[in-house]
């Protein structure tokens, strides 16, 4: 199973390789939304793991991007940000964000979440 996560953070980005790659993931990696959109249009994946708050793209932009394309109705992504607000939360559900994870992620939660979104 291919999981491609997007963030801006290089730290977050390689925890998320080290815990989804230990747990048996092949990981893909975007460093904003726009990145992201380029290895979608090139590249098969399960599970998209995206954060808010990015430069060039931010996430719910990129999520809006993902979902007017069509063939990734169905994909499940996840939002992995540091924010809590409702109104962030509602604009995430409104593009079409499958799930929202408060950074820092807790490893097991995250995979469990990740198995549960994908059958």
């Amino acid at each position: 199973m291919r999981v491609l996560t997007v963030d801006d953070s290089r730290t977050i980005l390689a925890m998320l390789k080290h815990t989804l790659t230990d747990a048996g993931y092949e990981v893909l990696q975007a460093e904003n939304g726009q990145q992201g959109l380029d290895m979608l249009g090139q590249e098969n994946v399960d599970v998209v793991i995206t954060d808010v708050n990015m430069p060039v793209m931010d996430g719910i932009e990129f999520i809006r991007q993902v979902r007017a394309g069509g063939q990734h109705h169905n994909l499940p992504i996840l939002i992995l940000t540091t924010e809590t607000s409702q109104e962030k939360r509602d604009l995430g559900r409104a593009a079409g964000g499958t799930g929202w994870i408060v950074k820092p992620f807790d490893p097991d939660k995250l995979v469990s979440v990740i198995r549960k979104v994908s059958h």
